[in-house]
């Protein structure tokens, strides 16, 4: 029996699902067959996406909303939608993309041509802008830190009785983690201290 399946995917637990579980319900996906992964789209170890492909067979569709749930890298994105499409010989429709959909393009070979190259096209897109995500981050970042803003948690205030307890700790009186509790800090703590 021909089935349809849905596959959903957000990238941390606290993201909500509804907006691509809505829409897959109403392209005609029957809830139970949807799978969900709540993990980041940069590979394909995800326990949800792994049982759907063992699960689809030869005539079967898989509906998605967007090329970016499927993943973000170009070379995996193309792997998977071979996987499904030539090993498993199954039908893949991206919702937010109509040339994404290769149901009824099945026995044309220029609607299975556009539906690859838009495919791949996509793919190098959504791997570029990733790419840039995280350059304009790091230069972010790195503009931040010129301007003096100080990242992570505050360093802690040396207590008094600091060069008390690392005197006594330089002459191997007392250890480290003696000395730390001394101060009421963490022993690693006190040695990131000693090294300033």
């Amino acid at each position: 029996m021909i089935k349809t399946y849905g596959y959903i995917r957000v990238s941390t637990k606290e993201q909500n699902e509804d907006r691509q579980l809505i829409a897959l319900l109403e392209s005609g996906v029957k809830e139970c067959d949807i799978f969900l992964d709540k993990l980041s789209g940069k590979d394909f170890n995800r326990p949800a996406y792994k049982r759907l492909v063992k699960t689809i067979k030869p005539g079967d569709t898989l509906i998605i909303k967007s090329i970016d749930r499927l993943g973000r890298d170009y070379d995996e994105i193309i792997e998977q939608w071979r996987v499904i499409t030539k090993e498993k010989q199954a039908s893949i429709a991206v919702l937010d993309m109509p040339l994404l959909d290769t149901r009824q393009q099945a026995r044309d070979i220029t609607g299975i041509f556009i539906a690859d190259l838009v495919l791949q096209i996509l793919s190098y897109v959504a791997q570029i802008e990733r790419e840039f995500n995280h350059q304009r981050q790091a230069e972010g970042i790195a503009v931040a830190k010129a301007k003096g803003v100080k990242f992570g948690r505050p360093a802690k205030e040396m207590p008094e009785g600091f060069l008390q307890a690392q005197a006594a700790w330089k002459k191997g009186d007392i250890s480290a983690r003696e000395a730390a509790r001394r101060l009421g800090v963490n022993h690693m703590t006190f040695l990131s201290w000693v090294k300033k």
